[in-house]
């Protein structure tokens, strides 16, 4: 690998606006992430008793899975959530798109503050735009395949 996967890893999640988190064994549904990299954690809001909300009660197994094409990161992150009472951080990641699924906004009884940890993932990392099509067109022209990133296992 040419650069430091886990390090951009952690800088194209700040991007990332959605992705899949499953839990326990549940369907994955879609929760907009929240990376602190120095605390080697993902934050989620979520409601009381969600699947999510369930599965961090007991230190649960989770999937966080990436495919987002504007910041060009593709991910499957494993690791595990647990519930978090930090009002801080839940002030500190807030948004008005999290006010929208809270009838009493940040006040609301249900909100729910999730940390997942990460241990590991497999992710895929490229540059998109002009170099991209450029490897499509040079890999159909050649038979070669194209080079459109970095793909790796990273650990945390």
């Amino acid at each position: 690998m040419t650069k430091d996967l886990k390090a951009d890893f952690w800088h194209r999640l700040d991007d990332v606006r959605a992705g899949l988190l499953g839990a326990s064994n549940e369907r994955p549904v879609p929760m907009a992430p929240h990376a602190d990299k120095d605390e080697n954690a993902i934050w989620f809001i979520t409601a009381k008793g969600s699947a999510a909300d369930r599965a961090a009660l007991d230190s649960g197994p989770a999937q966080f899975y990436v495919a987002d094409a504007k910041s060009h990161l593709y991910a499957t992150v494993e690791g595990t959530l647990t519930r978090s009472d930090d009002a801080a951080k839940l002030d500190e990641i807030w948004s008005a798109m999290a006010a929208a699924w809270f009838k009493d906004g940040r006040d609301d009884d249900a909100v729910q503050l999730i940390r997942m940890t990460p241990k590991d993932a497999e992710v895929w990392s490229g540059d998109g735009g002009v170099s991209f099509l450029y490897e499509i067109a040079k890999a159909n022209m050649t038979g070669d395949t194209p080079d459109v990133g970095e793909h790796g296992h990273v650990t945390f």
